[in-house]
């Protein structure tokens, strides 16, 4: 579904042109609540990297960027993490380049960086376009904002207690601002209902558009009418 230009979402990823983007996705997380006694599916890459292929064999792209937070562990790499992302990584340097950006859980990437011989970008510029994880603000960025750090979610009068997945597509001051949801298949994410947001890119989000991902892209219009 094209929402802003030629801008267009496949499942959680966004497809620019011949660029693919992802983010958030927590590789390893399974692995920080086991060393913390809480029992969670050890399948996640696997239902990740399924997800992925589509994705992949869809759009075809030239260019990969993973828009921060790629493993879940802050002070450490703990052997999940390690195994996860290696196998991740090896798998899109087989298709395509992999442009990989920092995120605010990516303080020991470096490592894993290294090992593929990818450098540490804080954003990537292409066109009108500005992707940057969203933890922080950024100057001189470009007419279109796309970030992750946010993992948006959204609830239903309805459905409560249900989450579902979402992009918002907004304003930033005078940028157009596009919050992409978390590639991370253990947890739907923040209720942007009702949770407080992560990113100083977002304010106030009454008016920004929401397209829920299920088995297709839906869009709801504005999250104030959804409210």
């Amino acid at each position: 579904m094209k929402i802003i230009d030629n801008i267009e979402i496949i499942d959680l990823a966004i497809k620019y042109k011949d660029i693919l983007i992802i983010g958030d996705l927590h590789l390893g997380l399974e692995g920080s609540f086991v060393e913390q006694g809480i029992m969670l599916p050890v399948n996640q890459l696997e239902k990740i990297m399924k997800r992925l292929k589509k994705i992949i064999n869809k759009t075809k792209p030239k260019i990969v960027v993973i828009n921060g937070d790629l493993k879940e562990e802050f002070g450490a790499i703990l052997n999940k993490e390690w195994q996860d992302t290696m196998e991740l990584i090896n798998y899109l340097k087989r298709k395509a380049k992999i442009i990989l950006i920092k995120g605010n859980h990516d303080t020991i990437l470096a490592p894993i960086a290294k090992k593929h011989n990818l450098p540490l970008e804080q954003r990537y510029d292409i066109d009108d376009i500005s992707i940057v994880h969203g933890d922080v603000i950024l100057k001189n960025l470009r007419k279109t904002i796309i970030i992750g750090h946010e993992h948006p979610a959204v609830s239903f009068k309805e459905r409560p207690d249900e989450k579902y997945k979402c992009f918002l597509v907004g304003k930033y001051k005078k940028h157009g601002l596009i919050v992409m949801p978390s590639f991370n298949l253990l947890f739907e994410g923040s209720d942007v209902m009702k949770e407080e947001h992560l990113s100083p890119y977002i304010k106030d989000i009454s008016n920004f558009n929401v397209y829920v991902v299920q088995d297709k892209v839906y869009n709801f219009g504005k999250l104030k009418d959804i409210q």
